[in-house]
């Protein structure tokens, strides 16, 4: 329990309404996304500035505090989980857009704007905000450049470190620093922005980001291939990106996955099939239309049963849209869902999926596999119940296997999740002892006493809380 006094002092920075201490505030965010992790925090507290949060960590800092950085909560690694207790800081008042520069094609916002309202307004204006990720409704920016988010477009378009130009971060001394800025280049000094880019809040706390916006593609078109073998869909992909045709949009999704998003959605989404592909193109209409004729060809020389364009753009929003639900449908299933983000070089999707599919029945757990194919990224996601201790440990041994395969095929743990604490026991497959002192010796460097979200990225035994 912390001390009333600093609960006290938390209050004068932020003002009483700002602090929360009740037993229902506290539970509410002991947790996130991720199933099996909670903590209670001591104190919620909810900032309005930067210079509010730099008296707050100070604060933290002195009396060696545990601090929490928290969007909505959405992530998948339990990254946002208040493992040692102490602060979970919202930034629920720190929500604003602040600028949309046109000139230098620039949006500076604040850590708790959502991504989609982000990319409802400059697409308004005809630009483009291109990280997508499926949880974009809910999901805040500081949440996405913490965890490095990626999305649907990101084979085309790259992930949110690609579009973040400068950020306003105060560093767990409470000294507040700004990295780049609106520059095409900067090479002024260690490159700090890409460095707290995917630093999952244990370096220290974005309070402002300036991303770069592209224009907007004039034209685009949305096709569906189906398969009856998951090898001809997963060798599909790779052999679009070896005939050089990059889409904005790659996307896998097998048949256990089609089943229940058909169901949910009812948009008339094959599920005999055995694996579907779900591929965009944008950009110049000569362009797209020439692309999207060279695809068709490659699916069905691929043996792809049916390859279907969208007649319109209603047609085209329903299947993207049916893709982004792919999660909250397959949660419906049963009281718990893991979902995974294990990721190879594309050429090792089909023996990637293959390895999934055998594991699976190995451990007799239901693994419905989709995913953002063109990039490698995968999501073999479980359906089962926590409560089940028996069934829960073979899911977690299947897990295990499925990054050591990802790994083993020139791949990672993670593409777009972060580690957090639920992957911290396997960083070590990636990145090797050498490579885990080096990471510590950076987190050391900026966090000394070890208050920003502490319990992440580096594995301890005991850290799934209560």
């Amino acid at each position: 329990m912390l001390d009333k006094s600093i609960i006290e002092q938390f209050k004068e920075i932020v003002g009483e309404k700002n602090v929360e201490t009740s037993n229902m505030s506290l539970h509410s965010y002991s947790y996130d996304a991720t199933p099996g992790f909670r903590k209670t925090p001591d104190v919620v507290v909810a900032p309005n500035n930067t210079e509010e949060i730099a008296e707050i960590v100070k604060i933290c800092n002195d009396h060696k505090i545990p601090l929490t950085p928290r969007g909505s909560g959405t992530n998948l690694s339990a990254g946002t989980t208040p493992l040692k207790g102490g602060v979970v800081l919202l930034f629920k008042h720190m929500n604003n857009i602040l600028e949309i520069d046109e000139q230098n094609l620039t949006i500076t916002v604040q850590p708790g704007v959502v991504t989609k309202k982000l990319i409802d307004k400059v697409e308004a204006k005809g630009l483009l905000y291109p990280p997508d990720p499926s949880s974009m409704n809910i999901s805040t920016i500081g949440g996405n450049i913490n965890e490095n988010s990626g999305g649907l477009r990101g084979l085309k378009y790259g992930v949110t470190r690609d579009y973040v130009l400068g950020l306003k971060i105060v560093l767990p001394n409470g000294d507040i620093i700004e990295t780049g800025g609106k520059l095409a280049k900067d090479v002024a000094g260690y490159d700090l922005t890409r460095l707290f880019v995917g630093s999952e809040g244990t370096l220290g706390i974005i309070t402002e980001a300036i991303l770069k916006l592209v224009p907007m593609p004039e034209y685009k078109k949305t096709m569906l291939a189906t398969y009856a073998d998951i090898d001809d869909a997963a060798r599909t992909v790779s052999a679009i990106i070896e005939n050089r045709i990059i889409p904005a949009t790659l996307e896998f999704l097998d048949q256990p996955t089609v089943e229940v998003v058909e169901e949910y959605n009812q948009i008339g989404l094959p599920t005999d099939a055995k694996a579907i592909l779900l591929i965009e193109q944008d950009g110049p209409e000569s362009v797209v239309n020439k692309d999207i004729e060279k695809i068709a060809e490659i699916c069905k020389e691929l043996k792809a049963v049916t390859v279907s364009v969208a007649k319109n753009e209603q047609e085209a929003t329903a299947l993207t849209t049916a893709r982004r639900s792919a999660l909250s449908t397959i949660a419906r299933l049963r009281p718990t869902t893991f979902l995974e983000d294990a990721t190879v070089p594309r050429s090792q999707v089909a023996p990637m999926v293959k390895e999934i599919n055998r594991i699976a029945e190995k451990y007799n757990v239901k693994i419905c596999t989709f995913g953002h194919a063109g990039d490698g990224n995968l999501h073999p996601t479980v359906p089962t119940d926590v409560r089940n201790k028996e069934e829960y440990h073979r899911v977690e041994q299947a897990f295990a296997e499925i990054f050591e395969k990802a790994v083993e095929l020139g791949g990672t743990i993670t593409g777009e999740h972060g580690v957090g604490a639920m992957k911290a026991p396997f960083l070590k497959l990636k990145l090797g002892e050498e490579g885990i002192r080096a990471l510590k010796s950076v987190k050391q460097s900026f966090d000394p006493n070890n208050i920003m979200n502490p319990g992440k990225m580096f594995f301890e035994e005991e850290e799934k809380g209560e």
